[in-house]
Parts: C-alpha cells; structure tokens; sequence
C-alpha cells in the first residue's frame, strides 16, 4: 500500500468497552502498524445523556491493559463543537442544508401514515423547499440530500456495495438544542484527523451511504472503508451478557492476560494459514485484510481458556509476576506495600505456570508460599496430619537439618530413604508432608515445594505441624 495510513478507533462512552470493540481497536491497530501508519483514538462523546466519565475511563484502561497505544488522542467530541458549527453553517451557506419545524408528533403521523402505505418511514422533505422561518419555533437542520441516483461504496472486505439514494432521507445534521448528531461529526471528525481507512462493524454499514454524501457535499475525500463481521456466541445470536463476560476487564478481572485476549481476537475473524498462536510483532507482520473473513465470527471460551493456558506456560516468570501481583494483593494473600519485587514474586511461577488456567487459578495456588501462616483444610488435616504420621514427619526434619546440600537431588534421596526405612509408599509420606507445608493436599511436586520455601522455612512449618 503506497499511500500512508491512519485509522482511528472511535467507541462511545457509554457503557463498557464490549469485546467487540476490542476487537475492532485490534483490527484498526494492526492494520497502521503493519503499514507503519497512525492510529487515532477518539471518544464519541456527543450522547450528553448516556456518555459517563466512568466510561472513558473504562475504555482507555481497556486500551492500556490490551497494549493498544494511540499514536493520536485521545480526542473528545464535546471538545470539537466549535468545528461542527462551522461546517454546519457552511452546508447552510451553500444550500445543502435547511431547517426544517415539523414537530415530533409530525414526525411520528408521517412515520404512521407511510408505514399503512407500505412505505419506509423516512422523512418526506416538508420543510425542503420551505421559505417562510415560524418565529419562535424550534428548527433542527437537516441535510439536502440527493433525490436520485445510487451511492457506491468500495468497500476492502465485501467489493462494491450499492445503496439507492431514493431509500434514504434528509438526515439531521443539528438538533433543536444546537448539538451535532453522530453521522455529521464522525464523518467532520475523520476528514479534519486525515483518516485513510475506517475499519468498523458491519452495524455501520447502512450509515455509510449518507455519510458518502456528507463527503461530497463538504468537498472532503472519501476514506476507504472496511466492515467487519460481527461476533455471535455460541448459539449464532449476537454476542451479549447472557453469553457471559463480554467486557475486556471482566477478563482481565478473571485472571486472563492480555497476549492471549489479543491472539484470540485477532483469529477471530483473521488466519494466517494454519497458524493459531502469534506474537504480537507476528500479528503485526502479517495482517491483512486480504484474509479477513464476512462471516460472523463465533466467540468460544474454550479456546481462550486455552490461548490463556498457553501464555501462562510461556510468558517468561518475571514478566507473568507482574500480572500475578494484582490478583495475589485482591485475594489477600499479598498486602499493599508487601516490598516483593518481580523476581521474588517470579520464583514460586515456575512451579505453577505448567497448571495455571487463569493467574486467579495461579494466585490461590501460591498461597502457600507467600503466607507465613499455614492456613489448614480442616479434612485435610484431620486425615494427614496424625499421630501415625508424626514419626514420619520427624524424620524428614532430622533429615532435613543435617542436608549440607539443599537440592532436588538431595531432598528427593531423603524422602526415598525415608520410605525405605519405614516400609511405606511414597504417597504416606509426601501427603503429611504436603498437608504441614502447604495447608492442602494439592500443590507443586512436594520437592519444588521445600526448595520455593527454603529450608529453615519448611523445617518451622513441619515442627509447627507435628501432631
């Protein structure tokens, strides 16, 4: 592509930032790094009731959390009004625009009256040529479309699409209150941002046409456009709560990493042959809309689950510790201000990041090690840590106190010694000594165990337990 690029990523900020949304940000920033381009962020914020603050800031912490970074922006619409005026007025000064009185109940007996003929309920033109100016009356101003001909959009995923320009109507450019409505601005919003390309869902295409024609009549430069699919749950229906999280820090919250939301959404929708697990530098590398698919996407947990297993074995500890860290603080198994640094939070990983489904999984898991309090499964107890066991257990802290070698090797010929001497499986030992190390019966091989809590540790915690 010889042209340089620029795309931006435009959400509303009225509820959370849906994995949809995500997914188009993914798309929009791929498709600018792969071309070496600019990606803009831009909050649609012109819906005065329903945008909240609470939402922008959801939306941009989405971002951050994905690693999405805007080479522009964030920009807010409701800081731009100044500029919708001003190309409101010129659309007036050239007579592309009116204003138009007729009222609400108007409006809905035309509706009325054209839906019992069979007709699209589209406005009728009353006020198109009116010349008169009812003093006092409220007045929206409506754009003078085109009565005839056809719209064509080229559009990168589905070709060329024709629109008749007789099924649509004199959209309103500016209500009766002075705001601007979304097809204007977004249409003056990505012609004054230069944006070369907009990559949205496929619910934008029948907006498309009418905002063609807003290019047009303000001498702007159409973009390209590039509508996606939508995402469907599992049942072929469009994706929503009742399909069960469908916000990107509800993931977050359930303990997934980013790597794995970003890979899963990229396939979503997007191959590269056969290929099912990318960097993000490979992702970058090979997007295209040329292997972007129509159909609708169907969202499966399974395979994040298993994307998210995926880069829990494989992010490097260090790196996974500092996701970690948030969930061991909110189960309280670390406190604020606990002083570990990454690196000693990325030592009990190892042990753990071969089981792991989610970093909650992770966390609960590692327990043990960052609590100096053995917190006991009652049963677990009650069945492991008996009197029958306690000469087992004393022999391990001989053991162990005479090690001059703490190692795998060294701990692991203990405990067959051990064994051997008292005619037991390995089993009736490694449990008892489980249960007083860790408080469960589930928990890293009993070796990794002693070696994560070093030695003058685990020798406190058996004394401790002995029965």
């Amino acid at each position: 592509m010889s042209e340089s690029v620029k795309v931006r990523f435009a959400p509303s900020p009225t509820g959370f930032l849906h994995i949809g949304g995500v997914r188009t940000a993914l798309f929009n920033w791929l498709f600018a790094r792969h071309h070496g381009g600019q990606f803009v962020l831009r909050i649609e914020d012109t819906d005065h009731e329903r945008s909240t603050e609470e939402s922008i800031t959801e939306i941009l912490e989405s971002m951050r959390w994905l690693g999405l970074d805007w080479d522009e922006g964030p920009y807010r619409q409701t800081e731009r009004q100044e500029l919708y005026s001003t190309k409101v007025d010129q659309l007036f000064k050239e007579g592309k625009a009116y204003r138009c009185y007729c009222t609400p109940e108007e409006l809905d007996q035309k509706r009325n009256e054209a839906q019992k003929k069979g007709l699209k309920p589209k406005y009728d033109g009353t006020c198109r040529e009116r010349s008169d100016q009812p003093e006092g009356a409220p007045s929206v101003i409506r754009f003078k479309a085109p009565l005839e001909g056809s719209v064509v959009v080229e559009d990168m995923l589905r070709g060329k699409v024709v629109f008749d320009i007789a099924e649509l109507d004199d959209l309103i450019l500016q209500r009766t209150d002075g705001s601007p409505t979304y097809n204007f601005v977004v249409v003056v919003d990505d012609a004054d941002m230069g944006i070369t390309h907009v990559v949205r869902g496929d619910d934008h295409l029948s907006n498309t046409p009418r905002q063609c024609l807003l290019y047009d009549a303000l001498n702007f430069p159409r973009p390209r456009f590039a509508h996606i699919s939508m995402i469907l749950g599992q049942d072929k229906a469009r994706l929503s709560k009742r399909h069960g999280a469908t916000s990107a820090l509800a993931y977050r919250d359930m303990g997934y990493l980013p790597a794995a939301m970003i890979n899963y959404l990229a396939r979503l929708g997007w191959s590269h042959g056969d290929q099912e697990i990318f960097s993000r530098e490979e992702m970058v590398k090979h997007f295209s809309f040329d292997s972007v698919h129509t159909s609708a996407a169907v969202f499966d947990p399974d395979k994040l689950s298993w994307l998210n297993e995926h880069y829990i074995k494989t992010t490097p500890p260090e790196e996974l510790a500092r996701h970690l860290e948030p969930f061991l603080i909110s189960s309280g198994i670390l406190q604020e201000g606990h002083g570990l640094d990454d690196a000693e939070i990325a030592r009990v990983i190892p042990s753990l990041n071969q089981r792991a489904k989610t970093l909650i999984e992770m966390a609960e898991k590692s327990a043990f090690y960052f609590k100096k309090e053995v917190e006991f499964d009652e049963k677990a107890k009650a069945k492991f840590l008996t009197v029958e066991a306690k000469p087992l257990l004393e022999k391990v802290i001989a053991g162990l106190s005479e090690l001059e070698n703490f190692s795998a090797e060294e701990i692991e010929a203990l405990f067959q010694k051990v064994v051997e001497e008292e005619g037991v499986k390995l089993g009736k030992l490694a449990q008892p000594v489980r249960v007083a190390l860790t408080g469960t019966t589930v928990s890293p091989g009993i070796y990794d165990v002693i070696l994560l809590l070093g030695k003058e540790e685990t020798l406190n915690r058996l004394k401790k337990a002995l029965p």
